[in-house]
């Protein structure tokens, strides 16, 4: 009788152990998947600033956000395009904008990143 309540009691405890790590990782899972989620909008953010001219376009840059996002850092890449009309006419103006975002989760560096193109407006 001893020894089939101490089965019961370890098959009982393994169950408990790895119902714990289920929950552990899917504790995980949301953190990341909220990190996630906010590096999008971190991105978003970024790039509607660009679109409306609220922020000097440069060559390169990298700032440290802060607030809701603080923990990330955006890294803005501007390129030229070197695309011509249908005339064989070379087109001034445009870029190819890349914006990533980089944080630190779980003692890994995790990153997410946006591409799109630009024409500045003229002032």
């Amino acid at each position: 009788m001893l020894v089939e309540v101490m089965l019961a009691v370890l098959i009982f405890s393994i169950a408990v152990i790895g119902l714990g790590r289920c929950v552990e990782n899917c504790i995980a899972a949301d953190r990341l998947n909220e990190e996630n989620v906010k590096a999008c909008l971190a991105l978003e953010n970024a790039m509607a600033a660009v679109e409306a001219g609220a922020v000097p376009l440069v060559e390169s840059n990298t700032e440290e956000l802060k607030g809701r996002f603080s923990g990330m850092k955006l890294r803005t890449v501007r390129t030229p395009l070197k695309e011509k009309n249908e005339k064989g006419q070379e087109i001034f103006g445009l870029f190819a904008v890349t914006l990533s975002v980089e944080w630190m989760s779980g003692g890994q560096k995790q990153s997410k990143e946006l591409q799109f193109y630009l024409s500045p407006r003229q002032r």
